[in-house]
């Protein structure tokens, strides 16, 4: 162990406990088992047996500890995003990809290249940049991977601008935000602009956040510790105050998150909470009129109407092999292609081959590259998949990696076209676009939409 470091050897991560112990201690509080002090004994906390406690505090530590239930805040509507309801239309047991036969395997391989078949799967290659990040870019105290994560901001931000989504009178919202780093370059960016606020989605408690770094009065942030999936966006207290239009926004949303993150704003955001008289379908219409307005005079707030419009979604997106038929915005395309839970349960898990693509002898730079891109500020985008679960010793000898590849990039497009249809049914113009090089990232697919103006119908006398 280091000097003044606890003695503890994590075995999970290779290394020695980094917490420090207190004087004439060997071991921090955690492990403090390990070592006799005062006959006290540390037990497993009830609420989670991650961590422990002395048995003489348990009282005490159950009401701060960090894993206790706490209020729902009033944005939370239990499932309001979910989606599937009926899980009787899911199959009880998914057989592992590494169990199918060979001719299992060929003939899934043939069902995912004809629902392919028609669809637009080359790219448009829109890698861009913005002036806000160019002097982090040209910094030379950033090493390899604080360069690249920079780069993707840059081009997220770039496609921002070029929607014209960059401007005042609005509220960012950033689903999955972690650190929150996005947000605070799109505030970097809008330094001179007034009326915009920020909301942070993230359901996890997040350490070393930048949140501090935001000095402007002008700009409100907040954070929502909360899932997507129970997020009522119209109940958040400050959307409810001011009416601005909402930017959706966020960089490597995990696998079913992006999912719920799109029902959030296109469906429970224009119809949830705002009375069950009104009818779903006009009020798509009027949030995209609303919209328009708002890029007449942006920050007039008396032209918005009584729900708040969705200017504009812009995505990283990230790991579909974590995606969910349950949750997934795409059903509807792919039960119009002849597929159903269970092809979409396997071409979820033949997806990471697009990343990982079971390379016979990965390289030590190889292998670095894809913790970078996967890890980000967190290590939710680790790819969990074995050997054995991807079917590995099924595909011995039959496909090359080279071919894994692609079939894994295949799945990416289809289940990220399903995406794009179900954003064009709700009134959207969306697109998906590379925005940085697989250098840089792996996952380097952006998905944009903003409201389809020729959608909007004439208004009526």
């Amino acid at each position: 162990p280091e000097p003044g470091r606890c003695a503890h050897f994590v075995l999970r991560k290779r290394r020695f406990c980094r917490m420090i112990p207190a004087p004439g201690r060997r071991f921090c509080g955690e492990h403090g088992h390990e070592e006799e002090q005062n006959d006290r004994k540390r037990i497993p906390c009830p609420l989670d047996p991650k961590h422990t406690v002395y048995e003489d505090q348990l009282q005490k530590h159950l009401q701060k500890c960090n894993s206790r239930e706490k209020p729902k805040p009033v944005y939370f509507v239990q499932d309001i995003n979910a989606g599937l309801k009926d899980v009787a239309e899911i199959p009880e047991k998914q057989v592992p990809l590494s169990s199918l036969s060979i001719e299992e395997l060929q003939n899934l391989i043939i069902k995912l290249k004809k629902a392919s078949n028609g669809l637009e799967l080359q790219l448009k290659e829109q890698i861009l940049s913005h002036q806000a990040l160019q002097e982090a870019l040209n910094d030379p105290k950033n090493g390899e991977s604080a360069f690249k994560h920079l780069k993707q901001q840059a081009s997220i931000l770039g496609n921002m601008e070029k929607l014209h989504l960059l401007g005042p009178g609005r509220c960012f919202v950033e689903f999955g935000a972690g650190r929150g780093k996005l947000s605070h370059w799109v505030d970097v960016a809008l330094q001179n602009v007034e009326s915009v606020q920020f909301l942070l989605v993230e359901r996890a408690t997040t350490r070393f956040k930048v949140d501090g770094k935001h000095k402007r009065r002008d700009s409100i942030f907040e954070r929502l510790q909360v899932d997507i999936q129970h997020l009522c966006l119209n109940k958040v207290p400050i959307l409810e105050k001011k009416k601005l239009p909402v930017v959706g926004i966020g960089k490597h949303l995990c696998g079913a998150a992006t999912d719920l993150a799109l029902r959030c704003l296109v469906e429970s955001y224009t119809t949830c909470c705002d009375g069950e008289d009104e009818e779903p379908a006009p009020k798509r219409s009027r949030a995209a009129q609303t919209e328009v307005a708002a890029h007449r005079s942006a920050g007039n707030e008396s032209t918005t109407e009584d729900h708040k419009p969705v200017a504009g979604i812009v995505i990283a997106l990230c790991c579909h092999h974590k995606c969910d038929w349950t949750h997934y915005v795409g059903r509807e395309f792919f039960k119009s292609v002849g597929l159903g839970p269970v092809e979409f349960h396997y071409f979820q898990r033949m997806s990471s081959w697009a990343t990982c693509g079971m390379r016979e002898a990965p390289s030590k730079a190889s292998t670095s590259e894809d913790g970078e891109d996967q890890t980000d500020d967190t290590e939710e985008h680790e790819q969990t998949l074995s050997r054995t679960e991807s079917g590995s010793d099924t595909l011995q000898g039959i496909l090359s990696v080279e071919e894994r590849k692609e079939i894994g990039c295949l799945c990416k497009r289809l289940i990220d076209h399903g995406r794009i249809e179900y954003l064009q049914q709700q009134g959207y113009k969306a697109a998906l676009q590379y925005y940085t090089e697989s250098a840089v990232s792996l996952e380097n697919v952006l998905l944009t939409a903003v409201p389809n103006p020729s959608l909007i119908p004439e208004p009526t006398t």
